[in-house]
């Protein structure tokens, strides 16, 4: 039987100053006259659409991404999360996290954020080293990254992200460890580290810069690791560690197999209908002209199809076996409706290869699952 999970709403903003070469995101560059307020018109009532498919649900966080959010100007953003709050039930205690760069902050544009009721920021610093944001094609050095994690907690941000890349090209195991130390230094109770890959469609996956061999790029993520756990930080998700109580709330939606609204150019959402037992996910057009033309009509869809009963238990273990304490048992039936024999032989399989252990009314992926993930989650194909 399907249980309608937890909700949350993703909001794609989709601009950036500039395009990062390793970003294979639905980024643009920003126009010069960019329609702020027009764009803003549209979410809202992509927003009165989207609110059909709740079935007395509220929302539990909010996820403002991009492109660069912060880019928007404060009024837009309050302008925003005011119409979304009046179209969309939103729990009192709802986590509104939005992403920030630290090319493109002011210690007062993030006041004004955090009096709109942004309560979380993510701000992207990759590196705290000049010739490694150089050579991501970063605007902002090593200063500003420091500058703008400063500048969020005097802001009123008790809660904050801070993304690093590791295995960028000519990285030190030394360099990356400081990184992770300025990190926390900088008070940072929330750390994403995550290796630099390249991907299709990007400038770096056309001309490939020169990375780190595997052995640095795990010996960089080892030495990390143990800096991290040594402040105090714990590995709650792959690539995410955070003092205890502080994972981001709208992320633990997605890797618990729960669903999403989804506003905005190219943005991806799921949906459960315990009615039906239908599972869908879709996507909006990724142009945001595209997008703005179409928003507040079933013609925004550019994208979506059913999550069929044979591939959900591979998209439910692509999630939950990211996380280091995995999910209640009870959620592989819950949250997918297929029934536990749907998840034999493959839970059985990757528990006696000592991938994951099924423990405590748990199922959680082992350190060795985690380290090989792709392995973990090969049992779970569908058969062909």
């Amino acid at each position: 039987m399907l249980t309608p999970p937890p909700i949350g709403l993703y909001v794609h903003l989709p601009w950036c100053v500039q395009k990062c070469p390793y970003c294979d995101f639905n980024s643009h560059g920003q126009p010069r006259e960019t329609p702020f307020e027009g764009y803003t018109d549209a979410l809202l009532r992509d927003a009165e659409t989207e609110a059909e498919s709740l079935d007395g649900r509220t929302i539990g966080s909010i996820y403002i991404g991009g492109g660069t959010p912060s880019l928007f100007p404060p009024p837009t953003i309050d302008r925003l999360l005011t119409g979304l709050s009046r179209r969309l039930p939103l729990g009192t205690d709802c986590e509104i996290t939005m992403e920030a760069n630290p090319g493109t902050f002011e210690l007062e544009r993030f006041r004004a954020f955090r009096r709109t009721g942004v309560n979380r920021l993510s701000i992207g610093v990759q590196s705290f080293h000049a010739h490694h944001l150089r050579a991501l094609g970063r605007i902002h050095g090593g200063g500003e990254a420091a500058q703008a994690a400063e500048a969020a907690r005097e802001a009123g941000f008790e809660r904050f992200n801070l993304d690093l890349m590791f295995a960028l090209p000519g990285q030190t195991v030394t360099e990356a460890e400081a990184d992770v130390a300025r990190a926390i230094e900088l008070g940072a109770r929330h750390i994403s580290h995550y290796q630099l890959t390249l991907e299709p469609g990007t400038a770096f996956h056309a001309q490939p810069p020169t990375l780190p061999d595997e052995d640095t790029a795990a010996a960089i993520q080892e030495a990390c690791s143990a800096r991290l756990a040594e402040a105090g930080l714990e590995r709650y998700e792959v690539s995410a560690w955070s003092v205890p109580g502080e994972a981001c709330r709208h992320n633990l939606t997605y890797w618990q197999f729960g669903d999403y609204l989804a506003i905005g150019a190219g943005a991806h959402g799921k949906i459960s209908d315990a009615a039906t037992g239908r599972i869908e996910r879709y996507s909006k057009w990724r142009m945001p002209q595209q997008y703005m033309a179409r928003a507040g009509g079933p013609e925004a869809l550019a994208e979506h199809y059913p999550v069929v009963a044979e591939e959900r238990p591979l998209e439910f273990a692509m999630n939950a076996l990211r996380l280091t304490d995995g999910v209640p048992a009870a959620y592989l039936t819950a949250r997918t409706g297929v029934t536990e024999d749907a998840f034999e032989p493959a839970l059985s399989d990757a528990e006696a290869e000592g991938l994951i252990e099924r423990r405590d009314g748990r199922v959680r992926p082992t350190e060795r699952g985690l380290t090989f993930l792709n392995n973990t989650l090969g049992h779970f194909l569908p058969a062909t």
